[in-house]
């Protein structure tokens, strides 16, 4: 026993769940301490889902509804349940605060004992009403998954009331329903033209001028159309994201030619190229991954990383054929036109912000986030111009504190709406995303540079972790130091050191 010795096989009392262990651990047992029911569910659940279900108190709301012998239904509970993972799940939220909601959803309607589990496509729930009964388990799969921030939020709001004790479970099940039939806040051809709106911003980045951003915005709705043609045939995201990679190549492989236009003299055709990849890149999954990684959640998180590389792959393979028949016909691309005109930064900034609002909108975001998304993308633009611009700091370091920041943000304003903190952080590392050094990879295997083209590979690959743990980093350390209403308990984690 802590303290003190003891016998040999004293059992502990009773753990505030109903029923004890077998034994008492070496450790001795530990003190639970919750976060208070005013402060946020996420707090709340993120402690609790790491406790043993015989460690979980019972709220007295629960205990008193238990006495009176008013209980739902079992499986309608665990039913909604999952729903709400689904959506949650297929929107792109993280493993740790999708298993958090489901624990809530579940824990406000009286399942104390229950144990969610999400995997990349499949979600498990059981639920064991006592140690003595069977437990009740089902699953659901995530087989479609799509980018619409809005319904995202509306599913935190759902989660919110349902946890508050504001919602029965008839309205949560209508609630879910209106969530699932509502459209998207904007049409397919309002975010065709946000793609081009992006690529052009992105090309602006990297020393574009007017005509680069035409150029870039004309390829990347072209190859926007092109992927909405195809997934309504029914194809795989690889041959969409391929697809759409080769107009962006192809536009820049034209302007390079086409030296009889006015004005096009010493025009940057390289940077078409690299705002076109700016639209592709998969920032968010990237993100996903790295966070589910970091939280434990290791399946999850090589599932996400290898859609992350199929995605990847699927780009290279788009640009690498089209610039492969452009030096084939004598196409003279310079991977140093890209990179002359950073001495503008008024400019860059305007950009940048310009890109994280089309990304926001690209990501279905709420109107009312869109404002703060942007201003959150022009900061992350800032701290990494000052860093590596101005004061020639190390790229990759500079790349992670704009994202540690970007998080960090992202999460106050997270917070203070108490919704998910994606739509605020993903779209505002889209100007920090690395398209250059990506295209530049790709420039130099196509030319035959395999030393080259690999350095810049890894280097792409390099910034795009530092941006994944910048913001995940950020992300923790505004849970870590920031006051939450009531007293706040720890997250605990699992101690493991030298890899034993």
């Amino acid at each position: 026993m802590p303290g003190g010795a003891g016998p040999a096989f004293t059992a502990p009392p009773e753990m505030p769940g109903g029923a004890g262990s077998a034994f008492t651990p070496p450790e001795g047992i530990p003190v639970i301490a919750l976060p208070p029911d005013d402060a946020r569910w996420q707090d709340r659940m993120r402690t609790m889902v790491r406790l043993s279900v015989t460690e979980r108190p019972v709220p007295d709301y629960l205990l008193a509804r238990q006495e009176s012998g008013h209980a739902l239904s079992v499986p309608r509970v665990l039913d909604l349940t999952l729903r709400i993972g689904e959506l949650l799940l297929a929107g792109g939220e993280g493993a740790e605060d999708v298993e958090a909601a489901m624990l809530g959803v579940a824990y406000a309607y009286g399942l104390v004992r229950v144990e969610p589990n999400v995997t990349f496509t499949l979600l498990g729930i059981s639920y064991q009403p006592s140690l003595t009964e069977p437990p009740l388990s089902t699953t659901r799969t995530v087989r479609r998954r799509g980018t619409d921030y809005t319904r995202l939020a509306a599913v935190y709001h759902l989660v919110d009331d349902i946890t508050a004790g504001d919602a029965t479970l008839e309205d949560a099940y209508r609630r879910l329903a209106d969530i699932r039939r509502n459209r998207h806040p904007y049409s397919s051809w309002f975010l065709t033209g946000a793609a081009g709106l992006l690529a052009g911003a992105a090309s602006l980045l990297v020393g574009g001028n007017l005509i680069i951003f035409l150029a870039a915005a004309l390829a990347a709705m072209v190859g926007d159309r092109l992927a909405w043609l195809l997934a309504g045939r029914g194809l795989p995201e690889f041959y969409q994201f391929a697809a759409a990679a080769m107009p962006a190549a192809a536009m820049g492989v034209l302007v390079d030619r086409a030296h009889w236009i006015p004005g096009t003299a010493g025009v940057q055709s390289s940077a078409v190229i690299t705002g076109g990849l700016f639209a592709l890149l998969p920032g968010r999954a990237l993100v996903a991954a790295v966070q589910d990684g970091l939280t434990g959640f290791y399946i999850t998180a090589s599932a996400r990383l290898l859609e992350v590389i199929y995605l990847v792959v699927g780009i290279v393979i788009g640009v690498t054929l089209v610039l492969y028949a452009g030096v084939r016909f004598g196409v003279t691309l310079n991977p140093d036109q890209a990179l002359r005109a950073y001495d503008q930064p008024w400019v860059q900034l305007i950009a940048a912000m310009v890109l994280t609002l089309a990304f926001a909108v690209l990501l279905q975001c709420e109107r009312g986030v869109l404002v703060l998304a942007t201003l959150n993308g022009g900061v992350a633009w800032t701290v990494y111009g000052v860093l590596h611009f101005q004061a020639g700091g190390n790229q990759v370091a500079a790349t992670a504190a704009a994202a540690g920041l970007v998080g960090l943000f992202g999460q106050l304003m997270a917070r203070y709406r108490y919704v998910s903190v994606l739509p605020y952080v993903t779209a505002a590392i889209g100007p920090l995303l690395p398209g250059s050094a990506t295209y530049f990879g790709l420039l130099a295997v196509t030319q035959g540079h395999a030393s080259a083209g690999a350095t810049q590979l890894t280097r792409a690959a390099a910034l795009a972790l530092a941006l994944a743990i910048g913001v995940n980093l950020g992300n923790e350390v505004a849970r870590l130091a920031l006051p939450t209403p009531g007293p706040a308990a720890p997250r605990r984690a699992a101690k493991r050191t030298r890899g034993f």
